[in-house]
């Protein structure tokens, strides 16, 4: 309260940021589990569970002459770990510190840096889950290869970009209709695991399937990875532009929105988290 304010520097200004996302991105880390190692865990089994899951579904209903020539529990675990990223990128996001949070009364916390941190902390556990998942299965069950590894996991970012860019549109419109918001999340992550296209191949899609899942950015991320991921295979009716762009429109809206919401806040809203 009576404490001198130091005039800082650009550069002092921007380590003191950097200093204090990696301490929140640590804070997030370790929120879901008091052993990091042991959250981390967590997330690769959850990330397992799905692999075998589909595994089994493509087993049974007889789905395994769709998939690309190759390696296919890699095809599997090609759409896992993008939905999974997607996903997990977004509920980040969403459930970051908002303006009437009790971190935001430390200075120099701000909404920016939480939903910067907890972006990260989502990346970080995704791929490093990846990294573990794809290592262990090299090692105990058989070798694999990627045709284009870089592309791939370029495909890993942008799946985790566009989560975080419809994370960020949900969490302007969170404390106005926090009921709807819960909601909408829900009904996104559920939809997606049929709309986002993992089950399948967009090539082998007839022209009036193909309709329904094109919107959805997901779908082109999926399937570009694909491409990436075996040499057998090329997609034709699938970009890495939209889901770029769609991404971008959706952050800019976002921002946008939560601007305007935090300068709105209302301690009120803290009970509606």
């Amino acid at each position: 309260m009576f404490q001198a304010r130091r005039a800082t520097t650009r550069t002092q200004g921007f380590v003191t940021i950097l200093e204090l996302i990696y301490h929140t991105i640590v804070r997030n880390v370790r929120k879901s589990h008091r052993h990091a190692l042991m959250g981390l865990m967590q997330n690769i089994m959850q990330t397992l569970i799905l692999v075998i899951a589909f595994y089994f579904m493509f087993a049974v209903l007889g789905l395994r002459g769709s998939a690309v020539r190759g390696d296919f529990l890699l095809y599997v675990m090609s759409g896992i770990f993008m939905f999974v990223c997607h996903t997990k990128s977004m509920g980040a996001v969403l459930n970051s510190e908002g303006p009437t949070s009790a971190m935001m009364k430390h200075a120099p916390m701000n909404t920016v840096i939480a939903v910067v941190a907890s972006a990260l902390s989502a990346l970080y556990i995704q791929v490093l889950s990846l990294f573990v998942v794809l290592f262990l299965y090299h090692a105990i069950i058989t070798p694999i290869e990627i045709y284009q590894p870089v592309g791939a996991m370029g495909m890993m970012l942008l799946a985790w970009f566009s989560g975080c860019a419809v994370g960020m549109v949900l969490l302007a419109i969170k404390p106005w209709f926090p009921g709807f918001v819960a909601i909408a999340s829900q009904v996104w992550a559920r939809a997606n695991m049929i709309a986002s296209g993992k089950m399948f191949l967009a090539n082998t899609l007839p022209g009036f399937m193909l309709a329904w899942f094109d919107w959805n950015p997901l779908f082109h991320i999926i399937d570009q990875a694909r491409g990436f991921t075996f040499i057998n295979y090329n997609p034709h009716f699938s970009s890495t532009t939209y889901p770029l762009v769609v991404s971008l429109v959706l952050l800019m809206l976002g921002m946008i929105g939560e601007s305007y919401t935090r300068k709105r806040a209302s301690v009120s809203w803290g009970a509606a988290r």
